[in-house]
């Protein structure tokens, strides 16, 4: 029970983390210009997100409120699986999942902002990922370890299968 509480809290902390960072990096970009040059791979940039993940599905004729009722109802649904979760490590998973979501959601219904306010530039070898910020790590790295998860537990069902067959044969 008690993994469940920390996973909230750890979705707290994301949340803050992110809302801090966007509040200064909103205000420092715009006082720099919105771009600077950190190294050769790694740029900061103010970037303003309408649509889904990655800026899929721009919503500019949407505006946030359908994304804001989906990420909300997404959630939820989150929440509760976090509460029924049995590991430490899945409700960590789903906190940070859920903190960086709602993250994203503050951003949408911000007045002064009505999009996801995105910073961290990075490109390597002609590669180049769209612009993202702590939400958006914090949901990757959730869903990374929830994928993982999901493997160690399918793993795990199959040695108990071929044990099975192994004990009927």
């Amino acid at each position: 029970m008690a993994h469940r509480w920390r996973a909230l809290l750890l979705a707290l902390a994301v949340l803050v983390v992110d809302q801090a960072s966007k509040a200064w990096l909103i205000g420092y970009m715009r006082e720099i210009g919105g771009r600077l040059e950190v190294t050769g791979f790694f740029n900061l940039v103010l970037v303003w997100n309408r649509g889904v993940s990655f800026g899929l599905f721009g919503g500019e004729d949407l505006g946030p409120w359908p994304f804001v009722v989906l990420s909300l109802a997404i959630t939820v649904g989150l929440v509760v699986w976090l509460w029924r979760a049995e590991g430490g490590w899945l409700a960590a998973a789903l906190g940070c999942v859920v903190g960086g979501a709602l993250g994203n959601v503050v951003d949408r219904v911000h007045p002064g902002r009505g999009a996801v306010a995105d910073f961290f530039d990075l490109h390597v070898a002609g590669w180049h990922w769209p612009a993202f910020n702590v939400a958006d790590m914090a949901i990757v790295g959730g869903v990374t370890v929830l994928l993982l998860d999901s493997l160690r537990g399918q793993r795990k069902e199959d040695n108990d299968d071929s044990e099975a067959e192994r004990r009927d044969e």
